[in-house]
This record gives C-alpha cells, sequence and structure tokens, in this order.
C-alpha cells in the first residue's frame, strides 16, 4: 500500500471513529477468527503457517484496538472442536503458531491490563499447546480487561458440561434424584457455563463471509448482534472493526421483545 493510500485509509478511520458514540459501544465483543488457510490460498502461498502468523498478529491488534476504544471483554474462538478432526500437517503448524502466541501474552497482557482465561476441552489439545496456555493464563491473571480465548471448543459440548455439572452440584446437595429436574433453571444452568463470570456478548463478528455460528457460544449468544464481514481473518482492518462497530450501534436491541 502507498503512503498516499496509507493517509488516505487513516484519515477515513480517524472519520469514521469520530462518528461512533463510545455510550453505545458493546462490552464484551466476541470474535470467529476463520479464513486462515482460504487466506493462504488466496495468496498462493507455499504453507499455511504464513497464514496463521498473520492471524495471530491480527488478533493481537484487535486487542489493542479493543483497549484503545474502551471495550472490557474479548472472547475470540481460534480452534473448535471440529478443527481436530483435520489432518496433522494442518494441524501441526497451527498448534506451533498459537504456542508462539501464548508466549507473547504476558507482554500483551503487561501492556493493555488482560485477564487472560481460556475456555474448551483443553484435554483434546497436544500437551505443548496446553502448557503454553496455562503459563499465558498464569502471567495475566490480574488486568481488568479480560481476554476469553476458546480452543478445542464446541458450543453444545459446553451446554452438556453445564447439565452435567449442575446435575452433579444437586445431587451432591443432597437433592433426589425424583427432584433434580425442577431444580435445573437457565439461571442456573449460565452459572455452569465456561465464562459464567462474564456477561453475554453484546456483539459477535465473523470472518470469512460465512453467515453462521457454527456453534460458537450457542448460550451466550441468544441476544447479540451479528455482524459478518467478508474479509478473511488475517486480512482484517482496524477499518473492518470500527464498520462492525458502527452497525453494532446503529441498531435497535430488543432482547427478543
Amino acid at each position: 500500500m502507498s503512503r498516499p493510500t496509507k493517509l488516505l485509509y487513516r484519515l477515513y478511520e480517524d472519520r469514521l471513529q469520530a462518528s461512533l458514540d463510545p455510550e453505545h459501544f458493546p462490552r464484551h465483543i466476541a470474535i470467529i477468527l476463520d479464513g486462515h488457510r482460504r487466506y493462504a490460498r488466496s495468496f498462493n502461498m507455499s504453507s499455511y503457517t504464513e497464514a496463521y502468523r498473520a492471524g495471530m498478529r491480527r488478533f493481537e491488534d484487535v486487542v489493542g484496538w479493543a483497549e484503545e476504544l474502551d471495550i472490557p471483554a474479548v472472547t475470540a474462538w481460534v480452534l473448535s472442536r471440529e478443527n481436530l478432526d483435520r489432518p496433522a500437517e494442518e494441524l501441526d503448524p497451527y498448534f506451533d503458531v498459537l504456542v508462539e502466541l501464548f508466549g507473547r501474552l504476558p507482554a500483551l497482557g503487561r501492556r493493555y491490563g488482560l485477564n487472560v482465561k481460556f475456555i474448551g476441552s483443553l484435554d483434546m489439545l497436544p500437551e505443548r499447546v496446553v502448557i503454553a496456555a496455562k503459563a499465558a493464563e498464569s502471567a495475566c491473571d490480574e488486568g481488568e480487561r479480560r481476554l476469553t480465548i476458546a480452543m478445542g471448543y464446541g458450543g453444545r459440548q459446553e451446554i452438556t458440561d453445564a447439565c452435567r455439572d449442575l446435575v452433579l452440584e444437586l445431587a451432591a446437595s443432597g437433592v433426589p434424584a425424583e427432584d433434580l429436574a425442577d431444580q435445573i433453571t437457565s439461571e442456573r444452568l449460565a452459572n455452569h457455563m465456561y465464562s459464567a463470570d462474564l456477561p453475554d456478548p453484546d456483539l459477535l463478528i465473523r470472518t470469512s463471509g460465512e453467515a453462521r455460528l457454527s456453534g460458537f457460544l450457542l448460550w451466550q449468544s441468544a441476544y447479540a448482534e451479528f455482524v459478518f464481514v467478508d474479509v478473511f481473518w488475517p486480512a482484517f482492518r482496524r477499518i473492518d472493526f470500527l464498520r462492525a462497530l458502527r452497525e453494532y450501534t446503529r441498531r435497535e436491541r430488543r432482547f427478543g421483545k
């Protein structure tokens, strides 16, 4: 991109941001980072690794953009349970890139005041990925700005786990088997979701032009506003982020009413 073009983009970004009302910004944004492999193929890359690295750099950018706009919570889906069925030649480079990212999270956490949490079926992931994730989580546990990273995550599995945990809790408290069903409420189930300490997302963004959730935050996204962006995740720009926020602020949220 030429210098004049960069300047025009920057001017447009500034104008776009100035048009947004911070009073109507979402407090929690959920993002599906989709399109790494298609991005690699569109640029005839020799491997997916370069696209994965570009995507994780963009992920770090988005964390910074959210901090700049004082958005206190971001949840990012970096790997689904279904993704784990892909061949090793696709997964292993991605795992390596995730380990690299997690190694940078402590510095990112100090810079932006992050409290990092991981959700999903971490037991299904390679040991090196889990070790790196846990180390990042331990190093970023005091910030006020929440960053949740979902990997090995499936929305149906989360609801299943929440039901199981609630039933076990009720049984342990002495509730008779015949009374269990009466004790299962939406409020109690919500308390057993992976991120029960977070408010539900206000805005959910998915890149790559796919207009579906694919199971992401099925319970929590019931009243979220969805914005589907055509660009592949590694090509997601600050302009795209600001446009998604503009779309969100223009909508009237009804919460099912």
